[in-house]
């Protein structure tokens, strides 16, 4: 089922889908993290991806909370967005050779999804509070206030040192 699938009918269908997305997103997220982490070489940036990683297993396992009390399956879909900003990531990490560099690299990259998640999740919330799914929404609200953490925390990385080590 696409963006714009005739499957897609009201409003909760496109919540679900939506929610489905981000599942599958997630799933994509927990392979790509231990990568990450053996790429690290900041120990402040790998134990930030661990952490992260224990997080992301929090936030499935809210996900799976979703599904349940809306009553739909707990499946994902598809995520092109995700898959693409991963094999980026995998892509540009490939061709640093400098170790400094490639933390900052892996900054960005890690960045790029936190942005993804951030406009799933907060897309979300709104979508589950006006279907009047206010047990949804403080769920997934958690998930997109871990995220817009996590986000702060790259930021903080970035600009606390990395980047500079890296010029």
């Amino acid at each position: 089922m696409g963006w714009f699938s005739k499957d897609i009918a009201t409003m909760d269908d496109l919540f679900v889908h939506t929610l489905r997305d981000i599942y599958y997103a997630e799933h994509q997220i927990t392979k790509a993290l231990p990568d990450m982490i053996a790429k690290a070489t900041a120990p402040e940036l790998k134990q930030g991806f661990e952490m992260h990683l224990r997080e992301t297993e929090g936030q499935i396992e809210r996900l799976r909370q979703v599904f349940r009390q809306h009553g739909v399956e707990e499946k994902g879909v598809t995520c092109p967005a995700i898959d693409g900003i991963i094999s980026e990531a995998n892509e540009i990490a490939g061709e640093v050779e400098d170790k400094q560099v490639l933390d900052a690299a892996l900054i960005a990259a890690a960045q790029a999804v936190e942005h993804y998640e951030i406009t799933r999740y907060g897309t979300l919330v709104a979508w589950a509070k006006q279907l009047g799914r206010e047990d949804c929404a403080a769920l997934l609200q958690q998930n997109l206030d871990e995220e817009a953490a996590t986000d702060e925390k790259l930021t903080s990385l970035a600009t606390g040192g990395i980047n500079r080590r890296a010029a």
